[in-house]
């Protein structure tokens, strides 16, 4: 097997170019965090949260960044768990953006709580019937597991542990991503969650997810810092691409077609799937058809070029958005059964859809999430030696990988 040398650079600081995008990304945090602000002053009833209503806007960016960010780390899996030498020289670049995503989303998780100075009791005091609590050991333990997995890439005499770090990454993020999506398999009282199937409709939604963002964020900075990249690189992408769309297809139709088969499920499911007003467009026509099949026909032509890749990555992130606020926000605004299989009448909201409309402080907040994400993303990569510099035709493939010093980095 031939070796090939890969040499990594890190993003050029202090340019013209560098300060103006961490500039507009800072502004946007800063906007995000007057909302913060706007929101806590004011209080919750500004956005369009209800006591019916508790999770809105804001989770869905957290929920989405999260989850992304356990399929971003997927290349550096697929090259070190699985040895396809294709995706190890990003594999430092994949390991970066899933701590930055995860990041991101806990930043607008706990600026949404109402309380975030008493995050410290949840740190600190631990339920362990409480799949909340589980995510926090989950969470806390993601960045120390992926952040030694990317020393391992980084430092060349961390090698003999670099396999095992690469296992235990591998592990954790199916871990994670389960505890997220037993969030919801768990809740009983809601009929649109309360299923197993979210476990792993929530794995293969991180997988789509994430892949994308880390083809956009690629992309964009191989024509940022004008680095070529291989077109057989990206054709591979998009084919992995396509069959995690059409995994998440395959498990979105496990979820309804297993709840159809329950009786007591068949009035949430005729609420999203056929009179439930905006959920109802949003899950056919954003998740479904631009989310799912535009995008899966785009990624598996025979001929599928950058702009396809490109637009089919935009869509997923957009029908990744509408799944999840689909799932969160339609999942709430159903009615809840209080006790089943018994009639039970009151003056307060019997039978009534609950109503959400974003705000847009609930908006920004979200937004912001995205920019810290995308800023911690820069950052890392000018701090380290992150991207390959060049991954144009040919060079794609490797055996054996060099840092810029000319040390080894042994199958990474």
């Amino acid at each position: 097997m031939s070796s090939h040398r890969v040499d990594y650079l890190a993003i050029p600081a202090w340019t013209k170019g560098w300060l103006t995008i961490l500039g507009g990304l800072a502004a946007v945090i800063a906007i995000a965090g007057l909302s913060v602000l706007y929101m806590e002053h004011q209080g919750h009833w500004v956005t369009g949260m209800t006591n019916q209503v508790v999770w809105g806007m804001p989770h869905v960016f957290a929920i989405f960044l999260i989850v992304a960010a356990s399929g971003a780390l997927n290349v550096a899996s697929i090259g070190s768990v699985f040895g396809r030498e294709v995706y190890q020289p990003l594999g430092r670049l994949s390991a970066l953006m899933a701590m930055a995503l995860l990041a991101g989303g806990l930043g607008v998780l706990v600026l949404d709580l109402g309380r975030p100075d008493r995050l410290i009791v949840a740190m600190t005091h631990f339920n362990f019937k409480s799949i909340f609590a589980w995510n926090v050991i989950l969470y806390s333990g993601f960045f120390a597991v992926v952040g030694f997995y990317l020393w391992t890439m980084i430092d060349w005499r961390m090698k003999k542990v670099y396999k095992p770090a690469a296992i235990t990454a591998f592990l954790w993020r199916l871990i994670l991503t389960t505890g997220t999506g037993s969030i919801f398999g768990f809740l009983m009282a809601r009929d649109a969650y309360n299923s197993a199937v979210m476990a792993p409709l929530f794995i293969a939604m991180s997988f789509a997810f994430g892949l994308a963002l880390f083809i956009l964020f690629l992309m964009g900075s191989s024509t940022a810092l004008a680095r070529p990249l291989s077109q057989e690189l990206l054709r591979k992408k998009g084919r992995l691409l396509g069959l995690f769309i059409a995994a998440n297809l395959y498990f979105v139709a496990i979820q309804h077609v297993t709840a159809l088969y329950q009786a007591d499920r068949g009035p949430v499911e005729a609420f999203i799937l056929l009179h439930g007003g905006v959920y109802t467009w949003l899950f056919w026509g954003a998740q479904i058809a631009l989310g799912g099949i535009v995008p899966l026909i785009l990624v598996l032509r025979p001929q599928a070029t950058r702009c396809h890749l490109r637009a089919a990555s935009v869509l997923v992130v957009l029908g990744g958005m509408a799944q999840i606020y689909v799932i969160l926000i339609g999942g709430q605004a159903f009615p809840l059964t209080l006790f089943p299989g018994m009639e039970v009448s009151s003056s307060f909201a019997d039978g009534q859809v609950n109503a959400y409309v974003p705000t847009l402080a609930e908006i920004l907040l979200g937004l912001g999430g995205f920019a810290l994400a995308l800023l911690l993303t820069i950052i890392g990569a000018s701090a380290f030696r992150i991207l390959p510099q060049s991954l144009g035709d040919g060079e794609e493939a490797t055996a054996e990988v060099i840092d810029a010093e000319g040390e080894p980095l042994a199958a990474q």
